[in-house]
């Protein structure tokens, strides 16, 4: 006998849980932020270097989608905070987020979230084609987490009024706009050779499709009864 419940094509399509994987993305994406940080930085006013960074943060949220970029970003201000030297000039431990950097760090996690939620919606088929998309998905993040916090870390830690903070930020847009456009070639270029490696979506009519919990066993229930 057939139990229809279980056996659905809404349920056998859903995504499967792959723990070892999704820990060796996270960890690998970790190790790639902290190396891209410790490249040699571009000093602005000896405050604030301009970095590759940002480009690590926004590349895992890209390729990895929203939870797992989320949490290889977490991953890797844990270990600098805990003391590791994988902060930009080999910096480490928790002075770094009581520094003119404090808020830019506080907006990674959050800027490869949205990169990672806006890259997991866009057509499959466009991921690993449109490079514009994907630019537009991690330039967006900057953009909505980055430069504000940055901005506003500068204000509370570098001695400078809101304004002239905003205005400083802006001496990191054009390199922001390199580091999205090279983001955006190398997750294309990922997502054409791993197809598979963002989670999958159910469509919104088959997630609500898919029986809820215990349905099944009521399913067999009433079935045995009405037999």
């Amino acid at each position: 006998m057939i139990d229809t419940a279980t056996d659905s094509p809404a349920l056998r399509r859903a995504p499967r849980s792959r723990p070892a994987t999704d820990l060796a993305l996270i960890a690998s994406f970790a190790a790639l932020i902290a190396v891209c940080a410790l490249l040699p930085a571009i000093p602005i006013g000896g405050l604030v270097p301009i970095t590759l960074q940002t480009f690590g943060v926004i590349l895992a949220g890209a390729v990895l989608g929203a939870r797992r970029g989320f949490l290889a970003v977490l991953l890797y201000l844990a270990v600098g905070a805990i003391g590791l030297p994988v902060f930009s000039g080999g910096a480490a431990g928790l002075a770094p987020f009581a520094g003119p950097s404090a808020g830019y760090l506080v907006a990674f996690p959050f800027a490869a979230l949205l990169a990672g939620f806006l890259v997991e919606r866009l057509p499959r088929k466009r991921i690993a084609t449109s490079i514009p998309l994907v630019f537009a998905a991690g330039f967006m993040s900057s953009l909505i987490f980055v430069h504000p916090l940055g901005a506003l870390g500068l204000a509370w830690r570098a001695d400078m009024g809101i304004g002239e903070a905003f205005l400083f930020d802006l001496a990191f847009i054009p390199g922001d706009i390199v580091k999205n456009i090279l983001m955006a070639l190398v997750a294309t270029a990922v997502h054409r050779a791993f197809p598979a490696l963002l989670p999958r979506r159910l469509p919104r009519s088959k997630r609500s499709a898919s029986p809820q919990p215990g349905a099944s066993h009521q399913h067999n229930a009433s079935r045995t009864l009405s037999e």
